[in-house]
């Protein structure tokens, strides 16, 4: 590797011009903490409920909440959560190399998240294997993982997705 190359190494492998790391960049077993953090708001949970149709008082009405739920105030739509947890992931794994998601499974949400949280997320390089229908492609399984400030687990997922293999 010439000393002009631009990127940086992770897993010891260069990763791609747009930041993402190619399937065999990835060493079943690793784990990463992403860089990203996030503090999750009203205005996160009201568009993105609203944007998706869902009029569920559970994530838009305060007065109901603090009236007639366990809670007490709004929690975070769950969707939102998980999207951001993958979200979060992607800048250090996948930006620029993933072909397709191919499927969530094991996803669960242990324990609330309110307005006013900031998440940080970890992967887990669970599996992965060569694709039987491409030979450019392979499919990493990640198991992401979201925690709220106080380190108490809010999501969790198991995601496949199919990744370009490092140009030749």
């Amino acid at each position: 590797m010439s000393d002009d190359a631009q990127g940086d190494w992770v897993f010891g492998a260069l990763r791609s011009p747009r930041g993402g790391l190619y399937y065999e960049d990835f060493v079943v077993g690793a784990k990463v903490a992403h860089r990203l953090t996030r503090t999750v708001t009203q205005m996160d949970n009201m568009l993105f409920s609203n944007m998706t149709l869902n009029p569920q008082p559970l994530h838009i009405d305060a007065h109901f909440c603090a009236t007639e739920t366990e809670w007490g105030r709004p929690l975070m739509n769950s969707l939102f959560t998980l999207g951001l947890m993958i979200g979060i992931s992607v800048n250090d794994l996948t930006l620029g190399t993933t072909i397709a998601n191919l499927g969530m499974t094991e996803v669960k949400f242990p324990a609330p998240l309110f307005e006013g949280d900031t998440i940080h997320v970890t992967t887990e390089i669970a599996a992965k294997r060569m694709s039987n229908s491409r030979a450019d492609a392979g499919i990493v399984e990640f198991i992401h993982r979201a925690y709220r400030q106080d380190g108490a687990l809010v999501a969790e997922c198991r995601r496949q997705a199919f990744m370009k293999k490092r140009p030749a």
